[in-house]
Formats: C-alpha cells, structure tokens, sequence
C-alpha cells in the first residue's frame, strides 16, 4: 500500500469526528491543518514532533509540489489571496474529506452538533481561490 493510499484509509477513520478549532487529536477534535497533519504524520510525509503546520504553512513548505489538479490524496488549500485559510484531502476529482463546518467559534462537542462541524465528504468548492498540492512527490 503506498503512502497515498493509507492516508486516505486513516482521514476515513475519523469521518464524523468532531471540529474543534485549533484541534489535533481525535479525543478532543481536530480542525482542519489537525486532520491533515495527522494524516500526513500517521504515513511518513510529516515528521513526528511539533512544527508550524497550519494550513498556510504546509502550502508553503510544499509549494514546490503544486499540482495542476487532483487525484485521491492531493491536498486542496482553499485561499484568500496568497494565504491558505483551509486545508482538505482530495478523494477523487469532485469530492474531498475534510475538517468542515467549524471556525474560531466551535470549541467543543455540542459547538460542532449546533454547526454540523465534523470531518465530513463534501464536493469540492472550485469556485474558490485554491491550488493543489502532492505532498507525496517527495519523501522527508
């Protein structure tokens, strides 16, 4: 199984668990950088310990890996202006999975039941501002 391909197993682990901004785990929530880096750890593209993933950051460090459009685990950062402000895991052309729903305002469990927050399938926004990136091309 490649790298790819298990990512995607583990983001459809936590389908329906709770967002949580700021959240990274799934006993507590994950928000929308949580859910991709702890994919991305739980494979080997990311390195194990602390780092300044969040969603801009990981679209910086990889900027090198854009992509001119996805395949299942290709990452969607969704932009406002140069920044990534959203970060989801690509499952076909059309769909991804990600952290959906929440904002600074979702800090806990009946925060995400009121704004149906929770790791979710959604179509795929390209009415956006977003780019593509393969965080797999390369190995740490």
């Amino acid at each position: 199984m490649t790298q790819r391909e298990l990512a995607l197993k583990v983001a459809w682990v936590f389908m329906g668990t709770p967002y949580t901004w700021g959240g990274n785990d799934p006993a507590g929530g994950f928000d929308c950088s949580g859910l991709v880096i702890e994919c991305m750890k739980s494979v080997g593209v990311l390195p194990r310990g602390k780092g300044d993933w969040s969603a801009d950051a990981m679209m910086k460090m990889w900027e090198t890996r854009k992509v001119n459009g996805p395949v299942p685990g290709t990452l969607v950062f969704y932009l406002d202006g140069d920044r990534a402000v959203h970060v989801e895991i690509c499952l076909d052309d059309r769909f991804t999975i990600g952290a959906n729903g929440g904002g600074s305002h979702v800090k806990t469990l009946a925060d995400a039941i009121l704004f149906n927050a929770f790791i979710q399938v959604r179509p795929m926004d390209v009415k956006r501002p977003h780019v593509f990136i393969d965080p797999y091309v390369e190995q740490w």
